[in-house]
């Protein structure tokens, strides 16, 4: 393609899809949470209700989506050191029935870094503050361009990766 006016090729970059099951904006049938960071607290926040869809026992939000929502929250905090992190192991405390259809809020935040290693936590309140839920989890640094250059079509991996780092850096505040 080329840019007009400039008379010669020059790549263009497309933003790919977020086809991500709980923050893709891009999936019909993904939760699509979205998520704001609390500069002064350095913490990932986000607030929704979780349709019936969802459910797991009667009026209450099944045990896998509590642990996606944690695991989302938890995800995020790694942008604060602009690193792209993947989930390693995390430890799920399911302390009291999470209802569908209730305000909730989800806060993340990082409890250390060491190397590539980097641990996080969250919680899920309710309205009046409870906490429902709560996870600690373990997150690896990985280099994206090896890890997904195979996903990625042809001559927009390399600007892919790092737009799209900076796209989600920018989303994320």
């Amino acid at each position: 393609m080329t840019k007009s006016g400039q008379g010669h090729d020059t790549p263009q970059y497309r933003a790919p899809r977020n086809h991500c099951f709980g923050c893709g904006q891009d999936n019909p049938e993904g939760m699509r949470l979205r998520f704001h960071l609390d500069e002064d607290r350095k913490r990932f926040v986000g607030r929704f209700r979780i349709p019936r869809r969802y459910q797991g026992p009667p009026g209450h939000v099944h045990g896998g989506i509590i642990a996606t929502i944690l695991d989302e929250a938890m995800g995020k905090v790694n942008k604060l050191r602009s690193v792209i992190a993947l989930t390693r192991n995390m430890e799920v405390e399911y302390l009291k029935p999470v209802p569908l259809g209730k305000p909730l809020m989800v806060e993340a935040w990082e409890v250390r870094v060491r190397g590539r290693r980097h641990t996080n936590a969250a919680e899920i309140r309710n309205e009046k503050g409870d906490v429902l839920a709560r996870s600690q989890g373990l997150f690896i640094a990985i280099d994206p361009h090896a890890m997904f250059a195979k996903h990625i079509n042809g001559n927009a991996r390399r600007d892919f990766f790092e737009k799209n780092l900076k796209l989600k850096m920018r989303n994320a505040k």
